[in-house]
């Protein structure tokens, strides 16, 4: 290290919003922790309460205050950091650290742009800059044109020629772009994307290129390394954040991935990079002609699964080569033997697949485009595509466990070539379904774009379908179906064998995954970090103690209502395992979080939270027991199935969490102790929906039981609405019932407690400023209480303790109650 920097101030990402999720807790929290074990004081501004960088030993100093440049100047008069770091909290650091440099506020207080350097991060943002930058260089770039207003955008688009694409310059998660065909659909999409920013890109169109994207790292010294490639298997057109990407590219000649590696390292070199970068690369697929998307100076989303899918902690590195560190003096904190100058070699395929949030919004336009509607992704890895891929589906936690649809195996022939035209977050199905019914694998490529090696696959999976259904079961078949990703209910399902059967199959012939670890190097050297993935192969690298253990379940992918917030619950529960002096193991499948970082629990597995991967893992484990009260309603799903498998449950009992779920038992429970609720009943069926409504009288409250998020609660107010609702919820939820509640229009208000089931902490109560029917999730809030009077307030805690003792709570609880008047009801436990 050069120069010894006492303090540095750490800018956040603020929110989770789409395009800006927990990728930037995953860095942030690294990034501080680099800086921690340099002796270096940190100091975070970050007004998200959920994130794991704003916990207590991350940070040495917090403010929960907006990313902006008025707050930001404030700290630095308070604190005088030395230093200052801007690539860790996405595009919100970025345009915030800009504005400090450009009014001369850095300079003022004569505060250091660690790592990057201000101006080589505005020659990437500033369209016009850039696409000079690189000329001088020799790299393709798009045909394109900075523009300001729409005239001078529909002159950039008649130079240019249609179709075009648009972009908002500044913006994140391709907010304000998308394609124009004609000049209308031009001042549409113009007018939206300078409503994002005062500067537009006109470009010109590579719909239908492949899209790949190059991790790269480089320090002061200008030594520079690629961590790895990746491939969207959707073609250029749609987000990458909405494609499904892997890793390595699987496509490539190496004339190909050696011509983008070598334009990736010009282009770091060129811009003077400091720490890691993104580069998306545009490729025509018919030839050797490639262009240059975009340039991202900073940790990003595919920076989190670069990461994740190589076993590099790129944030941390990138921490400590913005202190002063170069690559060769950094070690490699997976093999601790060599060092982060080291190329990592993987030996395995990473599959990606976003997660949209249509199950909440099945009204919404679910076509893909150029800008991103994913709320989270999911990670698998497996030593074959076939078996990712079908990995990745299952983390979804759909009700798809491989690649079948119902209401997709009805369409026709022709509607399939149809909705092939569309791609949409069905398109993987409707791709497989094309397949069962015939289409070749020439005519989808033509009409998708996707690549005939990815089609190829995908009907490998298909061809196993047909041997499943048409063969006698034998443990050569059934291998050959694990091994590519099917699951016992899909095996079951196609071959028509049940469970019990196939379950004695796998005893005879002690057919289990083994285990492999992710060590960044193929095995070439030995990894010190016990980073696991499963396989169906011969050879096990898991090394088990004989330690007591204690597993936790995390949450999957980030979806609205299931956030980062269960990670933070997930990481502060391996904290308190290790300090109990136990072994921590933790379960989780999303690359944006520090659940899944290396070097959080003694002990992670890369896996879908599907009972089958998640017992395979206690049963090699044998753990004292799991916790699944931190993994929100994945976890608390997984806790019945897993009790009748003979696994502990560690915290509140599965007959508690059941009893606050399920409707009857609840009630009975409430009339017990004498605590009013809502009228209201549990029904499954419209005849008896219709009957309930009528007798509580409208409006009222329904929602499905057992779900996170409020999906599918709604307010009604007559038969028909009624009608309507339950037609589409029973679909989501049809192994329990819908609830009907009266709606009362007061307050909302929300208690958490903890209990050890004989002493119960309330460290406050919320109150919801919004009436009741606006979603907690959604409603604004004061803590603690303003308006409530003390005898409200002594009921709700005498409520909550009785509830605590009476479900004897071990852990956490949450209460949501109604307040009208002097008079308090119990909405849901």
């Amino acid at each position: 290290m050069k120069n010894k920097i006492n303090k540095v101030l750490v800018i956040g990402s603020g929110a989770l919003k789409i395009g800006e999720a927990g990728e930037f807790d995953y860095s942030g929290a690294q990034a501080l922790k680099a800086l921690k074990e340099e002796g270096i004081t940190t100091v975070l501004i970050n007004p998200n309460i959920a994130t794991v960088q704003t916990s207590e030993k991350i940070a040495d100093k917090i403010y929960f205050l907006p990313v902006s440049p008025y707050f930001v100047e404030q700290v630095i008069i308070k604190d005088k950091p030395e230093g200052i770091l801007l690539a860790f909290g996405g595009q919100t650091a970025l345009n915030c650290g800009i504005e400090l440099y450009k009014t001369g506020v850095l300079e003022k207080y004569n505060v250091k742009v660690l790592g990057t350097p201000v101006q080589s991060i505005i020659d990437t943002e500033d369209r016009e800059l850039f696409i000079k930058k690189l000329d001088e260089i020799n790299v393709n770039t798009i045909k394109s044109h900075a523009v300001n207003n729409i005239e001078d955008a529909k002159i950039a688009a008649k130079n240019l020629g249609y179709p075009i694409i648009i972009r908002a310059g500044f913006a994140l998660g391709g907010q304000g772009s998308g394609f124009c065909n004609n000049e209308h659909e031009l001042i549409n999409l113009s007018s939206k994307a300078l409503s994002y920013s005062k500067q537009i890109l006109v470009e010109k169109s590579l719909k239908g290129w492949k899209e790949i994207e190059y991790e790269v790292m480089r320090d002061s010294n200008d030594t520079c390394i690629v961590i790895c490639n990746m491939e969207n298997i959707d073609p250029v057109g749609i987000h990458t954040g909405d494609s499904i990407v892997v890793v390595p590219s699987q496509t490539l000649r190496d004339e190909e991935y050696q011509m983008l590696r070598s334009s990736s390292i010009k282009i770091i070199k060129a811009l003077k990079i400091e720490g890691g970068c993104n580069v998306q690369f545009g490729l025509n697929p018919e030839s050797l002609e490639y262009c240059v998307i975009e340039v991202n100076p900073r940790v990003s989303r595919s920076s989190a699964l670069a990461s994740k899918a190589a076993g590099y902690p790129i944030a941390k590195i990138a921490a400590k080569i913005a202190v002063g560190f170069n690559l060769h003096e950094i070690p490699n904190y997976v093999t601790r033997k060599t060092k982060a100058s080291f190329e990592p070699s993987l030996d395995y395929i990473v599959v990606k697949i976003p997660k949209w949030p249509y199950d909440k919004f099945s009204y919404a336009n679910r076509t893909l485009g150029t800008q991103m509607k994913a709320t989270g992704e999911v990670m698998a890895i497996d030593r074959t595509f076939e078996s990712s891929l079908l990995k990745a589906v299952i983390s979804l936690e759909g009700n798809e466990t491989g690649l079948r649809k119902p209401h997709i195996t009805m369409l026709s022939k022709d509607d399939l070539l149809k909705r092939l035209q569309i791609c949409d977050d069905e398109r993987i199905f409707i791709v497989a379904e094309a397949l069962r019914k015939g289409i070749s694998v020439n005519r989808i490529n033509t009409i998708t774009r996707i690549d005939k090696w990815f089609l190829n696959k995908i009907n490998n999976i298909i061809a196993m379908e047909n041997r499943l259904q048409t063969e006698s079961m034998s443990i050569e078949l059934l291998k050959k179906a694990e091994s590519m990703g099917f699951t016992d209910y899909d095996v079951r399902d196609l071959s028509k064998e049940s469970l019990a059967k196939l379950d004695t199959l796998r005893r005879a012939h002690n057919l289990y995954s083994v285990y492999k670890m992710v060590d960044t190097c193929a095995a070439e050297f030995e990894s010190a970090t016990p980073y696991y993935y499963s396989t169906f192969e011969d050879e096990d690298e898991n090394i088990i103690s004989k330690n007591e253990k204690v597993i936790v379940i995390g949450s999957g992918p980030i979806r609205i209502g299931q956030g980062i917030e269960f990670d933070y619950c997930s990481v502060h529960a391996v904290w308190a395992i290790q300090k109990a002096g136990y072994e921590s193991i933790i379960i989780n499948n999303n690359p944006e979080t520090v659940s899944t970082d290396f070097d959080t629990a003694d002990k992670l597995y890369f896996e879908p939270l599907f009972i089958d991967d998640v017992f395979n893992v206690i049963r090699k484990e044998m753990p004292k027991g799991v916790i699944v009260q931190f993994g929100g309603q994945t976890a608390i799903n997984l806790a019945p199935k897993l009790l009748t498998r003979g696994v502990q449950i560690l915290g509140t009992s599965v007959e508690s969490i059941d009893m606050a779920e399920d409707r009857e038992l609840f009630e009975k429970l409430l009339t017990e102790l004498k605590i009013p609720q809502p009228r209201g009943a549990a029904v499954t069926t419209l005849r008896d929906a219709i009957k309930t409504a009528n007798e509580i009288g409208y409006p009222v409250l329904v929602r499905p039981s057992y779900v996170i998020g409020g999906r599918a609660m709604q307010i009604v107010y007559s038969d028909n609405e009624l009608t309507k609702y339950v037609k589409e919820a029973v679909a989501l939820s049809n192994d329990h019932p819908i609830l009907i509640d009266q709606y009362i229009n007061g307050k909302e208000v929300e208690v958490d407690a903890i209990s050890d089931r004989e002493d119960i902490l309330i460290p406050g109560i919320m109150e919801h400023i919004e009436r009741t029917g606006v979603h907690s999730g959604d409603s604004f809030c004061v803590y603690p209480t303003q308006t409530l009077s003390q005898d409200v307030i002594d009921k709700i805690i005498c409520y909550t303790k009785k509830l605590a003792k009476a479900l004897q709570v071990i852990g956490l609880m949450n209460i949501q109650y109604v307040v009208k008047g002097e008079d308090v009801f119990v909405i849901e436990v």
